[in-house]
């Protein structure tokens, strides 16, 4: 199995890239058997359908990677070096995790790091050609427009007592505090989600991950936002079945947002 699924744009193509990193929920077999298998048949952590919610994105003409493998195998979004994207007391969960976001243990060993040639072997295997590709479709996108933005999508559950006690805002738009996308991209996709009755933050309590930090450089006409959002807008409340009359909901905000951003992009 490639460690990512492509979904290519159809017709027009627009200036904007989607990438849903946490979506997998597969493990590779040759290291399958080291996981509790009572966690790894519904790997919690996963962002559950991000990649079935942005479905309707390359009938816009947009392209979607997503990634196969689930984050316990190797997170995508987190830096190559295991080094913390906060320093606020949140539980921080490594490059190859070994603890699910509530610390516990997701090895039957119980290990407390995963050895460092096994790191290197994953990163060459999944996290590598994965960024790869957001590269690759990133320059291929650049040579036809003078402005592209990468806009990387996520989930998370709406109480998660170790990042925060209280719930989670229902979206919360990531750039950086400013660094990967421009100001004027920022408010205009901080004002389509706002003509909402959502609930949107701006950086708190994400600012976005690695993917977002390393592919924004609004300098070089690259740009990058992060959309985080709580899973019981496109999900049942009780966080596991997708909801298809919440999804839709959700769906045309999304569609506007980036329909407005991609307006922008080309101005």
């Amino acid at each position: 199995m490639n460690a990512f699924t492509i979904h290519p744009a159809e017709g027009e193509e627009l200036p904007i890239l989607v990438s849903v990193p946490h979506c997998g929920i597969s493990f590779p077999d040759d290291i399958k058997d080291q996981y509790k298998s009572s966690l790894i048949e519904e790997p919690d952590d996963t962002d559950w359908f991000v990649d079935k919610l942005y479905g309707f994105v390359p009938s816009l003409g947009i392209t979607m990677i997503s990634a196969n493998y689930s984050r316990w195998v190797i997170d995508l979004n987190r830096d190559p070096d295991s080094k913390p994207l906060y320093t606020d007391g949140r539980i921080i969960t490594a490059l190859c995790p070994t603890t699910d976001f509530l610390g516990n243990p997701l090895y039957n060993d119980e290990r407390k790091d995963v050895a460092a040639d096994e790191v290197t072997r994953r990163m060459d295997l999944y996290y590598k050609p994965y960024h790869h590709q957001l590269n690759e479709h990133l320059t291929r996108l650049q040579a036809k427009f003078k402005k592209i933005l990468l806009w990387d999508c996520h989930s998370i559950r709406q109480v998660v007592p170790t990042i925060q006690p209280d719930a989670l805002p229902d979206l919360i738009l990531g750039d950086v505090d400013g660094r990967a996308t421009d100001a004027a991209l920022t408010q205009t996709a901080l004002q389509s989600l706002r003509s909402t009755t959502y609930q949107v933050n701006h950086n708190h309590p994400f600012k976005g991950g690695t993917i977002t930090r390393h592919f924004g450089a609004p300098a070089n006409g690259r740009h990058a936002l992060q959309l985080e959002m709580t899973k019981v807008h496109y999900m049942d409340d009780t966080e596991l079945r997708y909801d298809l009359q919440r999804a839709t909901a959700m769906q045309k905000v999304l569609k506007r947002t980036l329909e407005n951003l991609a307006i922008q992009l080309q101005q």
